[in-house]
Order: C-alpha cells, then sequence, then structure tokens
C-alpha cells in the first residue's frame, strides 16, 4: 500500500457551493490518502452559506473555505495536482489553465444547489441532494486501487462515476 497523499482540485465557475461540498467531503472522507482543494473561474468572492450550513450539519469541516480562482492553482508555486474534477458543466466547457504535471481530469457534473429558488426547505434540500451525489462519486473515487491501475482504466473509472446518478451530462 502507497503512503502517497494524492491533491485533487475540484472546480467550477464560482467556487462557491459544488466544488466546496466536494473539497470538504474528500477532506473528512479521504483524510491520509488525499488532500483536497477547490477553486474557480470566476469565483462569487464568498462561499454559499447553505453549502456551509449543510456542511456543518452533517458533521462535514466547514470553516475557513473561500471562493477562490483557480489561478492559484496553476503557477509554478501552487501545488501539483494529481486529479482535477470540473463539477458544473460550465467550468467543464471552459478553456482551463495550464496544469502543472499532467494530471488526471474528468468530469462530475451535477445539478447548481446555489440556482435553486424558493423557500429555505427547498435550498437545504438542493444542497443535502448535491452533497449526497457528490459523496458517492468521492466515495467510488476513494474506493479505487490507484496504485494498481493504468492510465487507461483509471480514466475509464473516473469518467463512469461522473455518469453517476445526477450527472447532468455524459
Amino acid at each position: 500500500m502507497s503512503d502517497r497523499v494524492f491533491n485533487v482540485l475540484f472546480l467550477c465557475t464560482g467556487n462557491s457551493a459544488r466544488s466546496v461540498l466536494a473539497e470538504s467531503i474528500l477532506q473528512k472522507d479521504g483524510a491520509g490518502k488525499f488532500r483536497a482543494f477547490s477553486a474557480g473561474s470566476q469565483p462569487k468572492g464568498e462561499v454559499n452559506p447553505w453549502s456551509l450550513r449543510v456542511l456543518k450539519s452533517l458533521g462535514y469541516p466547514h470553516e475557513g473555505f473561500r471562493s477562490k480562482s483557480w489561478d492559484e492553482f496553476s503557477g509554478p508555486h501552487a501545488p501539483a495536482m494529481d486529479f482535477i474534477f470540473t463539477v458544473c458543466d460550465s467550468a467543464a466547457g471552459e478553456a482551463c489553465p495550464v496544469w502543472l504535471g499532467y494530471p488526471t481530469t474528468a468530469h462530475w457534473g451535477i445539478e447548481d444547489p446555489a440556482a435553486v429558488e424558493g423557500s429555505d426547505i427547498e435550498k437545504e434540500r438542493a444542497f443535502v441532494e448535491a452533497f449526497g451525489l457528490l459523496k458517492n462519486r468521492i466515495s467510488a473515487f476513494i474506493a479505487l486501487p490507484i496504485a494498481t491501475l493504468d492510465k487507461l482504466t483509471l480514466d475509464t473509472r473516473l469518467k463512469e462515476i461522473g455518469r453517476m446518478e445526477g450527472a447532468t451530462r455524459g
């Protein structure tokens, strides 16, 4: 078994909801095996309060998160990423920075819970659902025997994870 810790970056356009949820989930569930980060192509400047409320209510890290640009992870002083996952269709379609080290990438798009309008109950439900969909993907990712998979098999498995329940595009 490898003692290597893999760096994972979750990307979304605003870095206020889905990518932050994913960062928190992997931070807790993948502790010791993965180091999680999140960023956005056009960061909102603040994390959606529903993201933090849902994370807190479910016992996941909810403090210290900030909405930040993906540029923080593309420079020479940034940590080298092993995996980069887009969690929204907008970010998946944008021209991304050049990532040092040729990380493995996949698209794990789900609906944006921050786009839900309505009552607080409806908003909370959307964030809880997004959390569940991301948790399922991240659980499948964590279970992969990464060290024993060749690149083609790993790419295939990561794309399959992206097509799990709730996927916005295949």
